[in-house]
């Protein structure tokens, strides 16, 4: 029964998240804490953290790293087939249709449509990381780590990946 659940926590995420990877986080993180519990807000964040600091495809990182969390070596199988299952059926049923649309005005502006949506799911989604987080740890870890996220990356051009790292450490020995 797990890795039914497992497969549909990333299935469903794989068919409606419409433009990849942060496109189907909002998805993913609605099956993984709201319906199934399996982590909370602040561990699902702090997992989504980690796993943009590392290379390849976001929806693959979620899928093997929650599927082996909660089933195992089979669980992330399952986890990772389910998301990769859409985009694969997708391909081989619909491929001569995408190739014959591929240009037109109407694909064109559905994906101006899509994008304001997607873009609002990321915000509310930033949003409720960053109240986990002040309720979590308090207003001042909060307003610091943000603020010096801002300064090394816009200010400094520090990569990402090394501000997640210094994050993760800051929160994993000072707090």
């Amino acid at each position: 029964m797990i890795y039914w659940e497992i497969f549909i926590a990333f299935f469903i995420p794989g068919i409606l998240g419409y433009g990849g990877g942060p496109a189907s986080i909002p998805l993913v993180e609605n099956e993984v804490v709201g319906r199934f519990a399996w982590m909370s807000v602040q561990e699902f964040s702090e997992m989504l953290a980690l796993a943009n600091a590392l290379p390849g495809p976001i929806a693959m990182k979620l899928a093997g790293y929650i599927g082996y969390d909660v089933g195992g070596i089979l669980g992330a199988v399952v986890g990772v087939f389910a998301a990769v299952a859409p985009s694969l059926i997708l391909m081989i049923l619909l491929l001569r249709i995408l190739f014959k649309y591929k240009d037109s005005p109407k694909v064109k502006r559905l994906t101006l449509f899509v994008r304001p949506v997607i873009a609002i799911l990321l915000g509310v989604m930033a949003w409720r990381f960053f109240f986990e987080s002040y309720e979590g740890v308090g207003i001042w870890q909060t307003v610091f780590l943000t603020g010096a996220s801002y300064i090394l990356i816009e200010r400094l051009k520090v990569h990402p990946a090394f501000v997640i790292a210094g994050a993760l450490i800051y929160g994993g020995f000072l707090l």
